[in-house]
């Protein structure tokens, strides 16, 4: 066994520190220190239940949980409870209830006529040893599962606004083609000053772009006229890829779709 009776008065001299000040233990409360009634509270309510004090001071002192050496821990959790009902806390009746169990094992452990009987099976600490490793491999989880990236504490999730689309059966109108030669001159004022003069012969077909249009119509239901003009192609290559637009709006192979006067022009396939 892990005690035995004249192993007792070991014990006395056990004391659990109230706090660690610049690493240094205190074990007495200073005579000339008031403290109000209510001032410790926060100690007991850090424990989440008896298993988890009872898990603390075996830790704090590297034992191992198998072995648990039911006396000192006995003690101990003793001397803790005693000291939370010196302050007048007002304590949960799990917790007398963890130092009643102690005391029964304790009690069974120190009895010369069982201690010669006891088998492994019928160590009075098993069930105990059994809760605590539970309670433990469940914290340990809670751990890990805390540990995990959590939304709104450790990332935030971008409210995008949603990109303004025209639903396949959605009702459209007829746009005028004035519409899209603004939105076109517009953006052959933008390219004027993105991209710089440079000289140089391109060699730019509008079947080419005509086909390249309707490749990426069949990929995309519904395209923004302005993604269809690409300004980093430069003066010419807008007016390319417009007239590619305008034929085949003319051959009736794609339609302008807007939602309201005030939305998106979208390009379709007829």
């Amino acid at each position: 066994m892990d005690t035995k009776p004249g192993e007792l008065k070991d014990l006395e001299n056990i004391n659990i520190p109230l706090a660690y000040v610049k690493g240094e233990p205190y074990l007495n409360i200073p005579e000339d220190l008031y403290l109000p009634p209510d001032a410790l509270e926060v100690v007991l309510e850090s424990f989440e239940g008896p298993l988890d004090l009872l898990l603390y001071l075996i830790k704090s002192q590297n034992f191992d949980i198998l072995e648990l050496p039911v006396a000192k821990i006995t003690e101990q959790y003793v001397q803790y409870i005693d000291l939370m009902q010196d302050l007048e806390l007002e304590l949960a009746a799990e917790y007398m209830l963890m130092a009643a169990t102690l005391t029964e094992i304790k009690s069974k452990l120190l009895l010369p006529s069982i201690e010669e009987e006891l088998g492994e099976e019928d160590d009075p600490r098993a069930e105990l040893i059994r809760r605590l490793q539970e309670y433990e491999r469940y914290k340990k989880a809670s751990f890990n599962l805390d540990a995990l990236p959590r939304i709104d504490r450790d990332f935030y999730i971008l409210n995008k606004v949603p990109y303004e689309t025209v639903k396949k059966d959605e009702a459209y109108q007829n746009i005028d083609l004035d519409k899209l030669v603004i939105i076109f001159h517009k953006l052959m004022e933008q390219t004027k000053f993105l991209t710089p003069h440079d000289v140089k012969k391109d060699f730019l077909s509008v079947r080419e772009k005509m086909t390249l249009i309707l490749n990426i119509l069949k990929q995309d239901e519904f395209i923004d006229f302005k993604d269809l003009l690409n300004s980093s192609e430069g003066k010419s290559g807008l007016i390319v890829s417009f007239l590619a637009i305008l034929e085949l709006i003319k051959l009736t192979l794609i339609d302008c779709a807007q939602a309201n006067n005030d939305s998106a022009i979208f390009i379709k396939l007829k």
